[in-house]
């Protein structure tokens, strides 16, 4: 359907339930269509987020800063969750509300595809995987069509950049869109125009007149056109499904995504070689059919309405300083940024392995992204299943996937090199979607669109930056060398985003002993205060 995006994107498990506590979530703020009680989870370790600063108890005055009770939510929280019984009953209510949440977080875990029984979202859900298969199959053709033209890796990473450019750009401007505007009109206008680059490009193909600048051009259209489409589509799903289910569908949306990435891989790598990357373009431009007759049957009336922002100066300015003022916003954007920067330029480092490396074809290269979609696929499934979203697992995957990245790098046999990528592709969607789902479910829905904009555009935004520094590193070093640096560098950025969030929240990284076992823990200052 659109290039990667916040929670189907490229650029992203039952190891990774290892690498949390179920007591680590994120609860949701009020919204314009919920109850009090409806949030995703209520439970320890997690990061509080207020409806606003302006409705604080201590705010009276306007003396309390955004940032000072972001910081009094997690130290409070922080300390319920370390055994202060006296403010786990504060935080909680009592011990009753503590059970019920505990049981709603167990039924939020069973029930993998709940959001599905959402008629509107249903429809909406099966458009997109005709498209995003159309999707998977012009990215690879497209990657694979300016490597046969030129013979390079930068140009591929040129491509990319292009592709990605508009969101860096002129993202927040596209939230600030979504943010005034009716979002299925919006969809309905977006996703004409990116069926139309397809068949653009299909018809250059095709007709034997394709120059690699021609992909360039509808590359950067295709990326004007995600600009808009990209947080419409996020903040969409919320209007369909309501808060309770948003988290749900949030991971649904990426488990659509990586299964589309499944088959549409393998098919466009059957088809370039049978047919050519002509007729890959024009499946992706006719897939745009099934979203935009899933959005015309949509009914209006069943959406949850969220009042949309209205026309004014500085909202743009409103936007960074929410985010600014909030770390459990700030600090998953600051790493999702990193991440999408450094870590995910696969078109980069997969075509390369697979003709330099490997010194295989176009088959090669759809399979290696089939079996990183494997590995998408499953750690989708598995955030849905869990339901609630964890800073601690969001840090913690995003460390795991630099550290994986750097072992991929240099596996010196093709088949453990292919085997890798399925871990690689679990814990790369779980830092996708985990940060996606904290972000959505702390936001205001007003400010949803502003915010998830700028979201996306760190997170495929810094492509530009990071696709064509890589590519040349490709070129100059060799892929094992530039995919290892991305590695180190992902990860050493995703443990400083971790220690920042720690501190934050009044909160020190240490390692207990736990069942025989070393564990890291989040231990307020005060208590080690205490201890000492």
């Amino acid at each position: 359907m659109s290039t990667g995006s916040g929670a189907d994107s490229d650029p992203a498990s039952a190891a990774h339930d290892s690498l949390s506590t179920p007591h680590d979530s994120i609860s949701t703020p009020p919204d314009s269509s919920s109850t009090p009680h409806d949030a995703i989870s209520t439970s320890h370790d997690s990061v509080s987020t207020p409806r606003d600063s302006s409705s604080t108890p201590h705010d009276k005055t306007g003396r309390t800063s955004r940032g000072n009770t972001a910081r009094t939510s997690l130290d409070k929280t922080v300390r319920a969750s370390h055994g202060d019984d006296k403010t786990a009953r504060t935080s909680h209510g009592d011990d009753k509300t503590v059970r019920a949440s505990h049981r709603d977080d167990k039924s939020a875990r069973t029930g993998m595809f709940s959001s599905l029984k959402v008629r509107n979202y249903r429809l909406f859900f099966t458009g997109q995987v005709v498209s995003n298969t159309g999707t998977w199959m012009q990215r690879i053709a497209q990657d694979w069509l300016v490597l046969s033209l030129t013979g390079s890796s930068a140009a591929v990473g040129i491509t990319t950049a292009l592709q990605f450019l508009p969101m860096l750009l002129f993202g927040l401007y596209g939230g600030l869109l979504v943010d005034r505007l009716p979002k299925r009109r919006l969809l309905l206008v977006t996703q004409a125009a990116m069926g139309l680059t397809g068949l653009a490009l299909a018809a250059l193909t095709l007709s034997g007149r394709v120059e690699v600048w021609h992909v360039y051009t509808t590359a950067f259209l295709l990326g004007m056109a995600t600009v808009v489409d990209n947080p419409a589509r996020q903040t969409f799903v919320s209007e369909m499904v309501g808060p309770g289910q948003l988290a749900n569908a949030v991971s649904l949306n990426s488990a659509n995504f990586q299964s589309a990435r499944l088959i549409g891989p393998a098919v466009a790598g059957v088809m370039i070689t049978a047919v050519g990357s002509g007729y890959a373009f024009l499946a992706n431009g006719l897939s745009f059919i099934a979203p935009i007759i899933g959005l015309l049957l949509i009914r209006p009336a069943e959406l949850h309405k969220v009042e949309r922002a209205p026309r004014a100066k500085g909202q743009l300015r409103e936007g960074l300083s929410y985010v600014a003022g909030r770390p459990e916003l700030l600090w998953p954007i600051v790493l999702v940024g990193f991440i999408g920067t450094l870590g995910f330029n696969f078109p980069i480092w997969l075509s390369a392995f697979a003709d330099d490396v490997f010194h295989a074809g176009a088959g090669t290269y759809g399979m290696l992204n089939t079996l990183m979609a494997a590995g998408s696929l499953a750690g989708a499934l598995l955030a849905a299943r869990r339901g609630a979203s964890r800073l601690r697992l969001l840090v913690l995957a995003a460390v795991a996937f630099g550290l994986l990245e750097i072992l991929a790098a240099f596996a010196p046999a093709f088949w453990l090199f292919a085997a890798l990528l399925v871990p690689l592709g679990m814990l790369g969607l779980t830092v996708n979607v985990t940060a996606n789902s904290l972000v959505q479910t702390a936001v205001e829905p007003a400010m949803r669109g502003r915010v998830m904009s700028l979201f996306m555009m760190v997170f495929v935004g810094g492509t530009p930056l990071g696709a064509p520094l890589f590519g040349w590193v490709t070129d100059t070093y060799g892929a094992r060398i530039s995919f290892a640096v991305a590695g180190l560098v992902s990860a050493l950025a995703s443990a400083g985003v971790g220690l920042a969030l720690a501190r934050a929240g009044g909160m020190r990284v240490t390692v207990r002993w736990h069942h025989h076992h070393p564990q890291v823990c989040l231990v307020p200052r005060r208590e080690l205060a205490t201890a000492a």
